[in-house]
């Protein structure tokens, strides 16, 4: 346990320094595939948000759900791709063969469901290959090119504040 606080401080220190060299991506594209990284450890209800996001005109075969939770249930069936901590390792490279693939895939929207820093979530954000990435503005300023600032519980608000940009944006 005190070395996962070891770890964790490391990668975010690794992480601060590289967000120095951020490039900006101007992206012009609309809006149709869409990653969603959530933290289930702060917010259960991702279905209800995935059905949401359809509720707005999202296919659901072009959302990818991937949650993040510090501790799951062996035997319970999941309906999402599942991760925890473990998967970080000290360098800060991911080992998990879903969230390399998830990390890769270049979606047009990525939504970063987590209002709280911890470094598994913040390296997956920051090396998303996503072309727009959307998050709270509790998480630091240069990881996402828009902040909605709300609680994590209010998801219905989060998405109506999400669709109301992507739209003065232009990408829907």
């Amino acid at each position: 346990m005190f070395l996962n606080h070891i770890k964790d401080f490391f990668v975010k220190k690794t992480l601060k320094k590289s967000f120095q060299n951020l490039k900006i991506i101007e992206s012009v594209n609309v809006v149709k595939t869409i990653g969603l990284l959530v933290d289930s450890s702060r917010f259960a209800d991702t279905e209800l948000l995935v059905e949401l996001l359809k509720a707005n005109g999202i296919l659901p075969e072009n959302i990818t759900v991937i949650v993040y939770g510090d501790k799951f249930k062996k035997t319970l069936e999941r309906e999402y791709s599942v991760f925890n901590f473990g998967v970080l390792k000290w360098n800060g490279e991911v080992s998990s063969p879903d969230l390399i693939h998830f990390i890769n895939e270049k979606f047009d929207l990525l939504i970063s469901y987590y209002d709280i820093e911890k470094a598994v979530l913040l390296k997956i954000t920051y090396d998303s290959k996503a072309q727009f990435k959307v998050g709270f503005s509790s998480i630091d300023k240069r990881l996402n090119h828009l902040m909605i600032k709300t609680d994590v519980d209010n998801y219905t608000l989060f998405v109506s504040e999400l669709f109301k940009y992507l739209k003065i944006l232009n990408k829907i």
